[in-house]
């Protein structure tokens, strides 16, 4: 049963910008996975546990963006195949190992996430759907504040 008040625009577009998310959120935290095992570096144990941190921070968001879909009488796509057909998130290289390589290469990611979702935030609020709207608010910010203790790895 959709969520009452919603017309059906407002539904088909917050599920599809919420399943795409998702998407893209899943391609992320297996970046930070990636980078997570293979970081090595004079900074090594601080950028180990703080890729793994973040990874778990934004774990809780792909459950809310799921859910939501489903609130909204969706299916949340998130099997291998669905997310590897829809992420827009950059392939993740395997190649690297310098924890400033990897520092950059996820905040490159994050940054683009976060601007993804700033889209995502305004084409569901076109559609009328405040309440997705919402989640995505709150993603971006969790996406800024993490991106900020990355990058800060970078330095000046």
């Amino acid at each position: 049963m959709p969520v009452k008040g919603l017309n059906d625009n407002a539904i088909a577009t917050s599920v599809a910008e919420l399943n795409a998310r998702l998407a893209d959120m899943i391609a992320l935290r297996l970046a930070l996975k990636q980078a997570h095992w293979n970081v090595k570096g004079p900074n090594f144990i601080a950028i180990h546990e703080l890729f793994d941190a973040v990874h778990g921070r934004l774990a809780g968001h792909e459950d809310i963006l799921a859910e939501r879909v489903q609130i909204l009488g969706g299916v949340a796509l998130g099997t291998l195949e669905a997310v590897g057909g829809a992420a827009t998130v950059e392939a993740y290289p395997t190649d690297l190992v310098a924890d400033r390589d990897h520092v950059a290469a996820i905040s490159a990611r994050m940054a683009a996430l976060g601007e993804t979702v700033r889209g995502a935030i305004e084409t569901v609020s076109d559609a009328g759907d405040e309440g997705t709207m919402d989640i995505f608010v709150a993603l971006s910010r969790a996406l800024d504040k993490d991106l900020w203790f990355i990058e800060s790895n970078l330095g000046g």
